[in-house]
């Protein structure tokens, strides 16, 4: 996959090797040619001079055949306005924003941008953003037989309730990350964009479960 980071920083540089590392192509945008120092003579992707999101400057580091987009500048408005632009200009559904103000991410989850607290912030979380796919474990009963997972969880089945999911894929959501918070949901919770979602499942289930996942609900007949 081709992604694109604005943002030559600590993160910026961290998150760039190891997406490169991981054998997926990186182009790094920055406006300070000189920070691009970070990044090592051994790093092999592109290095733009500019603003992140200035349309011009998105498509000269490929964001037109991007697969994901992380806006981790140091300035929050700046990281809000360029995951907006990827995704509303050029259809990047893999976007994640990194700011300072905790307060703000509130309004940042409901227009649709997955945001990484600098507070919270790790490598792992933001990569899990940028590359949603299958179940993470997070934790596995002694005899291996149950595990608890966050797992990706399509567009496709925002709007829906929990009954619903756990119906259909045959797992138990334990709980759900909202805007940044643990949320305990009943059967009636409707799972909204943004939400990480964390289940219970028999660990010979995964690969099932996952492609459940992935897919979105089954289609009701008669429709």
């Amino acid at each position: 996959m081709h992604i694109v980071i604005m943002g030559c920083g600590r993160v910026g540089s961290a998150l760039a090797q190891t997406l490169e590392q991981q054998g997926h192509t990186v182009a790094v945008i920055d406006q300070d040619p000189t920070a691009f120092r970070r990044l090592g003579s051994g790093f092999g992707g592109r290095r733009v001079t500019g603003v992140g999101f200035d349309q011009d400057t998105l498509r000269e580091a490929g964001i037109e055949e991007a697969g994901a987009f992380a806006a981790v500048s140091s300035g929050d408005n700046s990281n809000i306005i360029a995951a907006r632009v990827a995704r509303e200009m050029f259809g990047i559904e893999n976007v994640a924003a990194r700011i300072y103000d905790p307060r703000r991410a509130e309004v940042y989850q409901r227009l649709g941008i997955p945001t990484v607290a600098t507070v919270r912030w790790t490598a792992d979380q933001m990569l899990r953003r940028l590359l949603p796919s299958g179940a993470e474990p997070l934790w596995r009963d002694p005899t291996g037989g149950v595990q608890l997972a966050e797992v990706h969880a399509s567009t496709a089945w925002v709007g829906q309730r929990i009954s619903r999911l756990q119906e259909e894929t045959g797992v138990r959501v334990a709980f759900l990350t909202r805007l940044g918070e643990a949320v305990l949901p009943s059967s009636q919770t409707v799972l909204q964009e943004g939400d990480l979602v964390h289940v219970m499942m028999r660990t010979d289930d995964i690969e099932k479960v996952e492609a459940s996942f992935a897919e979105g609900p089954e289609e009701e007949s008669g429709h």
